[in-house]
């Protein structure tokens, strides 16, 4: 199959958890001024301009007040207690037909940034038919971009499957780019504290 030069490729930014082990919506977690969530949006519209769609779901209306007027789509889950499969299926749903692959970003990972996405996106756009993930830690996860042929995958996750069970599915199909930042997420409100050390010690690498 060959593919149009211009290829077109849409950001689906998952925030839809309850944060039960942070204790309140994560998602509003200050980090440097802004929201968990305001971040990410704000690399992912860096990264991509439009075509970035926010999945809420638990305390949608509390964190939808905070989102700058504009910045993204927003959609709600109203099934998000299943567990994040249900995110990615209700992001996959909504992409448009000419869609050519999708970025799956995450709101909990602060060191995530507008460059970790650009190198994601500039690899994707070389080899649109493959998987590009991110290699931390022992992991091979999200940030990803998943390319059209893997849709139906990502819409038949259940419960708390991740995207990662698409990635280990088709490993002959899987760019792996070095994104040790990936690897810090937060579930804890102590893990807050742990941020300005990671990241000036992955600034550095």
């Amino acid at each position: 199959m060959s593919y149009r030069k211009s290829t077109a490729l849409y950001a689906i930014v998952l925030a839809a958890g309850a944060s039960r082990r942070f204790g309140s919506p994560k998602q509003l977690a200050r980090v440097h001024g802004q929201s968990l969530l305001q971040r990410t949006i704000a690399h992912a519209t860096d990264s991509l301009g439009a075509g970035v769609t926010i999945v809420l779901g638990a305390h949608a209306a509390e964190i939808a007040e905070t989102l700058p007027p504009g910045s993204a789509g927003t959609l709600i889950n109203r099934n998000w207690q299943e567990g994040i499969a249900s995110s990615i299926r209700a992001g996959v749903q909504r992409l448009p037909g000419a869609c050519d692959g999708v970025m799956l970003v995450l709101a909990d990972q602060p060191l995530v940034s507008s460059q970790t996405l650009k190198r994601l996106i500039a690899a994707w756009r070389r080899q649109p038919r493959q998987i590009v993930a991110s290699r931390y830690s022992s992991t091979t996860g999200l940030p990803a971009i998943f390319p059209k042929w893997t849709f139906s995958d990502l819409a038949a996750l259940r419960g708390d499957q991740n995207a990662h069970l698409v990635i280990r599915r088709y490993p002959d199909h899987v760019v792996r780019l070095s994104h040790p930042e990936a690897a810090v997420d937060i579930d804890y409100p102590e893990d807050l504290l742990e941020i300005g050390t990671d990241s000036a010690a992955l600034t550095s690498q």
